[in-house]
C-alpha cells in the first residue's frame, strides 16, 4: 500500500484538502484561533488578548498590545516558568516537551516549548506535502510504499521535572502517528540511540535489510552515511542496495553545495523535496515539483506570520533589532526582498523573531526561499553579504570549475588597517586556493553591488583556506554538536570563530 493511499478519516482529509482562500483572511483566522486558545493564560491576560479579540482590527490591535520577542526575552520573562512546571503560562496546560536548540552560533541550549497543538499542525503540513506528490510527473508510485529513513535525533529524550527535552526531530519520531509507523525507519531501537556515531553505524549495519523509498535529513549526514554504506558493501552506488530510493527530503541548510557530490552516490535520478521545519514549527514546504526552490508557507494551520524588512533601518550590523520596527503581514510583503520572519504559534511563541531571513519568490502562491540568518551575514564595512549570496557564489564557482565544495564557512577579519573575508572551503578538489579566491570574488561582485563597492575601498582581500571535508564534522563533534539538526554555520563570529581557529591550529 502506498503512503498516499492510506485510509485517512474523511473529515480530517476534507479539512486538509480545503482550498485556501484569501491568505490575509486565512491568517486572521489562525490568529483569532490562537488568541482564543490562549486568552486565559498568564501571557494572554498580561497582554489583553480579550481586548484584541473584540477589537475591530484584530491584527492591528495584536501588534499594538504584544511586543516583539526574541528567545531570550520570551524565555527569561515567560518560558522558564513553563520549564519549571507551571501550567497556563503562554499556552494552556503544562508543557510536556521542549525542543533543545542551540542554533549554530550559541553555546547554551535553548528550550523551545512543544505542544500537542503544534505537533498536530506540523503533522497536517506533512500530510499536505505528502498528498502533493500525487501531482508529480513520472512519479515512481512503487517507492511510496517503501521505507522512510529519517536521520533524526534520539527518541530517548532527556527527562526533566515533568517534561521531556531533545531534538525536535527526536520528539517528532517519538510521537509519530500510528498510521505512519509501518513506514518509519530506522525503527524504534536505533531511533532511541543517543550516540550519533553509533546511530550512523547501526543504520549502515541494517541497510541491507531495508527497502528505502525516502530519505530525510541534513545533507552532510546523509552524504556521509551513504558513503559508508557504499564502501562497506562494495557497491557502485546506493541504488544497488536500495533500488526504490526515489525521494530525498531535506531542509535546514542550502542543498546546492552538496548536490554535485551527492549525485555521484546515486545510480538514477531522484526527486529532491525541500522543507522548512524549525524547532518552533513547520514553517513551509515544497508542494510542487518545479518550484525553483520555492516553499509554500503553512498559512492556515498553527502559525501566524509577520515580516520585518531586513535592512539598516530595522537591524544593526550584529543582526539585532533597532527600536520597534513595523512588521508586515503576508498581504503587505513584496517579492524578492529580504525579510526577517516573525511567528506566533500554537505553542506560545508570541511575536517571536525566528532568526531566519526569507524572501518571497511567488507571492501569489505564498512561496518563499530561505536567504540566511539575521546573525549570519557579513557587513564589516557595509558589504551586506548574505548567506544567499554566499551559497550562490559557491554554486557558480563549482559549476564553472567543475568541482564540488560541500562545506564552507566565512569569517570577517582585520587585514592591516582594513578588513578581509577569510573563506574556509571543505573540498577534495585539486585546485589552487588563489584561483578559488579569484573566482569567488568575481561572482560576489556580480551578485552584490554593496560588496563590489566595498572591495574598492576598505574590504581589501579575499583569503581562501582549503580543508578536508571531515574537518567540519570533527569540529562539530568537538563542540558536542553531532546530531540530526546540527549544521555548520556559514558565518563565523566572536567566540565560535576563536574556537574554530584554535581547532585548526591544533589539527
Amino acid at each position: 500500500m502506498s503512503i498516499i493511499d492510506l485510509k485517512i478519516p474523511a473529515g480530517f482529509l476534507k479539512r486538509i484538502l480545503r482550498p485556501e482562500g484569501d491568505v490575509a483572511k486565512e491568517q486572521q483566522k489562525v490568529l483569532k484561533k490562537l488568541l482564543k486558545k490562549a486568552r486565559f493564560t498568564e501571557f494572554g491576560q498580561a497582554y489583553g488578548f480579550d481586548d484584541v479579540l473584540f477589537s475591530s482590527d484584530v491584527v492591528k490591535k495584536f501588534k499594538e498590545n504584544v511586543p516583539l520577542h526574541d528567545y531570550n526575552t520570551l524565555y527569561n520573562n515567560w518560558w522558564h516558568k513553563a520549564l519549571e512546571g507551571k501550567p497556563d503560562v503562554c499556552w494552556p496546560g503544562k508543557i510536556a516537551y521542549f525542543a533543545l536548540s542551540s542554533g549554530t552560533s550559541e553555546a547554551a541550549s535553548k528550550y523551545i516549548p512543544i505542544t500537542k497543538n503544534l505537533l498536530a499542525g506540523n503533522q497536517v503540513a506533512m500530510i499536505k506535502q505528502l498528498l502533493s506528490l500525487r501531482n508529480y510527473k513520472n512519479l515512481r508510485v512503487k517507492s511510496l510504499s517503501k521505507g522512510w529513513l529519517a536521520f533524526s535525533g534520539s527518541t530517548d529524550l532527556q527527562k526533566g521535572d515533568g517534561y521531556y527535552a531533545g531534538d525536535l526531530s527526536g520528539i517528532t519520531s517519538r510521537t509519530v502517528p500510528i498510521w505512519f509507523q509501518p513506514f518509519f525507519k530506522p525503527g524504534k531501537k536505533i531511533a532511541r540511540e543517543r550516540d550519533w556515531n553509533k546511530k550512523i553505524e547501526n543504520i549502515v549495519e541494517q541497510a541491507p535489510n531495508w527497502d528505502i523509498g525516502f530519505i530525510l535529513g541534513v545533507p552532510s549526514w546523509i552524504q556521509m552515511c551513504l558513503e559508508m554504506i557504499i564502501k562497506k558493501y562494495k557497491l557502485n552506488n546506493i541504488h544497488d542496495i536500495w533500488p526504490n530510493l526515489a525521494f530525498y527530503v531535506h531542509g535546514g541548510v542550502c542543498f546546492e553545495p552538496y548536490k554535485k557530490k551527492f549525485e555521484t552516490l546515486l545510480g538514477k535520478p531522484i526527486n529532491y523535496i525541500e522543507t522548512y521545519l524549525a524547532s518552533e514549527g513547520f514553517i513551509a514546504y515544497q508542494n510542487r515539483q518545479f518550484s525553483n526552490g520555492g516553499m509554500k508557507l503553512v498559512i492556515g494551520q498553527h502559525l501566524f506570520f509577520e515580516f520585518i524588512p531586513f535592512n539598516n533601518d530595522n537591524f544593526n550590523d550584529n543582526g539585532d533589532l533597532k527600536g520597534k520596527p513595523e512588521t508586515l503581514t503576508i498581504s503587505e510583503v513584496e517579492e524578492n526582498k529580504d525579510y526577517a520572519i516573525v511567528i506566533s504559534s500554537a505553542a506560545g511563541a508570541w511575536r517571536y523573531l525566528l532568526g531566519d531571513t526569507i524572501k518571497f519568490t511567488d507571492k501569489s502562491r505564498s512561496e518563499i526561499v530561505i536567504t540566511g540568518r539575521i546573525k549570519h551575514f557579513l557587513s564589516l564595512v557595509g558589504e551586506h553579504l548574505s548567506v544567499d549570496n554566499m551559497n550562490k557564489a559557491i554554486q557558480l564557482v563549482c559549476e564553472e570549475l567543475q568541482i564540488d565544495i560541500p562545506e564552507y564557512t566565512v569569517a570577517g577579519i582585520p587585514h592591516g588597517d582594513f578588513f578581509a573575508h577569510h573563506w574556509y572551503l571543505g573540498t577534495s578538489a585539486n585546485i589552487d586556493a588563489a584561483l578559488l579566491s579569484k573566482k569567488i570574488d568575481e561572482k560576489l561582485h556580480v551578485l552584490n553591488d554593496d560588496y563590489a563597492v566595498e572591495r574598492k575601498s576598505t574590504l581589501k582581500e579575499v583569503i581562501v583556506t582549503k580543508l578536508p571535508e571531515n574537518k567540519f564534522i570533527e569540529f562539530l563533534e568537538q563542540k558536542g554538536r553531532l546530531g540530526a539538526q546540527n549544521k555548520f554555520p556559514r558565518v563565523l563570529k566572536g567566540g565560535l570563530l576563536r574556537d574554530w581557529e584554535l581547532f585548526l591550529n591544533n589539527n
